[in-house]
């Protein structure tokens, strides 16, 4: 074999390596291994293409895939298809941003240290809590984060859960439950919203009880009742939000939440198949010793000039291990510099209108669908649920050969939903593209 430097392995880089260990061949390294567990032929492999060939072939096996530039999608249920500026591309291409890893070393990181500086510093204004981490990996994983925090605090280890809180972001908080040493009790949902009286039955000696708002279901829950049915248990009152929510609807720190945390995607994230995202997690000043992950702190340095450094640090490297909340080395970092520097750009004005025309749009897609509402008495966001009178599978399975994608199918996580659909309308959809959507469930 001809030698070449930038291959990983030659026939001579073999020899040697075989020689250094003292066998004549790599079966006399494998002796030790019965014959019946060994693979004693040539993997089954396609000849190899070249470069342009290699190109042609993954872009076909690309085109298979569906995505929101060849289908009219109406699915959300958790991820969503928000408007992206292709400034958001363009920024995090910079080798500062799309290179960095965690900024260990401050005097060399000032720039990362500022961007996630600003981060935190959107988050908390979002929220109307007092200080927020260095973002998560997405927000089921910062709801079970938030559920610890909990713990610490309170000393406590139930956790009250809404049913209508998103089915995923429920089973992360159910899996991480037993590590955690937490006992999980859910209180279902009526007629599509918690009931304060039962979430306050069920947060009796609770360490915290989690609600969503707007809920899975798209339906506004009565939050500040909640809240405050939480509080009064003596637990943490902990609010599941979608950030493009909050230019329209109230900040759960200003109605009485100790926790806010939610899924970062709907803001300068695209859907990307389901992630990577980001998880925002947000608290009360009381809660920063015990929050997962790190927040960067503004300081200044020995000659008075601003700097930026890591504050705190919370998983099990840098702290005794009972007092450690966490033990994941890596944050979202990148992404979530995507969500600051898309809600930079977007500004609290234009928060605020991408919000209203989701609500308009969504109200004007009730009408124009024409189906019986799951939840008619409940005010909506972005999403609704509405019965196709056939089992919603089957609905989406006839829309998608025109192109649709009308929504999600709650059968799969709440029964006697069968013939339900969770529609989803962000400002993307037009009222064409509303239009096009009766027009398909109707045939």
């Amino acid at each position: 074999m001809t030698q070449l430097p930038f291959l990983s392995l030659t026939e001579r880089d073999r020899e040697e390596m075989l020689a250094s260990v003292g066998v004549a061949s790599v079966d006399e390294l494998f002796r030790d291994i019965p014959k019946g567990l060994r693979f004693d032929r040539t993997l089954d492999l396609e000849p190899p293409l070249s470069e342009p060939e290699i190109v042609a072939h993954l872009s076909e096996l690309a085109e298979r895939n569906a995505h929101t530039g060849r289908e009219l999608s109406f699915l959300g249920a958790g991820i969503y298809d928000h408007y992206v500026p292709s400034l958001v591309d363009a920024l995090l291409a910079r080798g500062e941003f799309l290179t960095a890893y965690t900024p260990y070393q401050p005097e060399m990181s000032q720039g990362v240290l500022q961007a996630i500086f600003e981060y935190q510093t959107v988050i908390c204004e979002l929220t109307g809590m007092d200080v927020s981490n260095a973002s998560g990996y997405d927000g089921p994983a910062v709801t079970a984060d938030a559920c610890y925090i909990a713990k610490h605090t309170t000393g406590r280890s139930k956790v009250a859960l809404s049913e209508a809180v998103n089915p995923q972001v429920r089973q992360v908080v159910k899996t991480y439950a037993p590590g955690f040493g937490l006992e999980i009790v859910e209180v279902p949902h009526r007629d599509g919203v918690t009931d304060p009286d039962e979430l306050r039955e069920a947060a009796a000696d609770a360490a915290c009880a989690i609600f969503q708002q707007p809920n899975f279901f798209g339906c506004l829950e009565p939050a500040p009742d909640l809240a405050a049915a939480v509080s009064e248990q003596g637990g943490l009152a902990i609010a599941y939000v979608d950030p493009l929510s909050l230019g329209v609807l109230e900040a759960p720190g200003r109605y009485g939440c100790a926790i806010a945390v939610g899924e970062g995607q709907p803001a300068g994230n695209y859907q990307a198949y389901g992630g990577p995202h980001y998880g925002f997690l947000a608290a009360r000043s009381d809660y920063v010793r015990r929050m997962p992950g790190r927040i960067v702190g503004e300081t200044t340095d020995l000659s008075g000039k601003r700097g930026y450094v890591l504050t705190l640090q919370t998983r099990e490297q840098h702290i005794r291990r009972e007092k450690a909340t966490h033990n994941i080395t890596t944050n979202q970092t990148l992404l979530a510099l995507a969500g600051l520097m898309y809600l930079s750009w977007l500004g609290p004005q234009g928060l605020r209108e991408v919000g209203e025309t989701c609500l308009a749009l969504a109200e004007y897609a009730k009408e124009r669908l024409g189906l019986p509402l799951l939840f008619p008495e409940q005010t909506t966001f972005k999403e609704f649920a509405v019965r196709v009178g056939r089992p919603a599978n089957e609905a989406i399975a006839v829309a998608r050969e025109a192109g649709v994608h009308p929504g999600y199918a709650l059968r799969r996580d709440y029964s006697g939903m069968e013939d339900a659909l969770l529609v989803c309308v962000t400002e993307k959809r037009t009222r064409e593209d509303i239009d096009r959507l009766a027009e398909t469930l109707a045939a």
